[in-house]
């Protein structure tokens, strides 16, 4: 038994990422709760509730934008951030760049992709209506201090809970041996340890990815009448459609 079980130690300790379910903020607001409540939180920083366009609209980050809240299971699960003034191919392909810096620049952020910046020669306007191109940059919540602040108790136990049927029949395996026979394995068993450690080793690189977009924010252009946005979203991927609902 203890030989399995520091498998699945070694699981949760290599991992090494914050995993309790610390969720995407906007100006420091859970991206999170019920839509009410966030369309209150975003009215207490300033912005104004348009109930005919159900949107929310004030300054952010310099700009004047349009923010609307969207929902599934009647839970915030993200912000769609929209520029209100329209711009032309250049000016978009620069404030779309300064945004990347910014973000790449900010401690807060992860960026989930290289070289997100848009490069001189790309024809936006062509790439978007021609050859339905998005153009997309990508950046994950969890800072790198989140890293060195590792909950393991709380790592431990979302692991357990996200791969539960794949730990109980790694334990049902060891049980079927005696702790004898473990000692001294048959070929076949170390063929399994075998398996069980790649599973491992693929678990954690999956388990990370995934909680990396769990706080997902990114950004992309909106075309509008031959005019140019910016839209951004800041996601909480714990409240994200899942398909259990199909």
């Amino acid at each position: 038994m203890k030989r399995i079980l520091t498998l699945v130690v070694s699981l949760v300790l290599s991992a090494g990422l914050y995993a309790q379910k610390d969720v995407t903020k906007f100006l420091g607001i859970p991206v999170d709760g019920t839509k009410q409540a966030m369309i209150q939180k975003l009215k207490a920083k300033g912005f104004t509730y348009n109930q005919q366009k159900d949107v929310l609209k004030g300054e952010f980050n310099g700009e004047q934008v349009e923010i609307s809240v969207q929902t599934k299971g009647n839970k915030v699960w993200r912000l769609a951030v929209s520029d209100v003034k329209a711009r032309d191919e250049g000016q978009i392909k620069i404030r779309f760049n300064n945004l990347v810096r910014q973000f790449e620049k900010n401690g807060k952020y992860i960026p989930l992709k290289d070289s997100q910046t848009i490069s001189d020669e790309a024809d936006i306007s062509y790439g978007i209506s021609i050859k339905k191109k998005q153009y997309e940059a990508s950046f994950s919540q969890f800072s790198k201090d989140y890293f060195q602040n590792i909950d393991t108790l709380a790592l431990q136990n979302l692991l357990k809970e996200e791969y539960a049927r794949e730990l109980k029949q790694i334990e049902e395996y060891y049980n079927r041996f005696t702790e004898e026979q473990w000692e001294n394995p048959t070929e076949a068993m170390s063929e399994s340890l075998k398996k069980i450690e790649e599973w491992r080793s693929e678990t954690i690189v999956e388990f990370a990815f995934g909680l990396l977009y769990k706080k997902l924010v990114w950004f992309t252009i909106g075309e509008d009448y031959g005019r140019y946005k910016i839209v951004m979203f800041y996601e909480n991927g714990f409240n994200e459609a899942d398909g259990s609902d199909l």
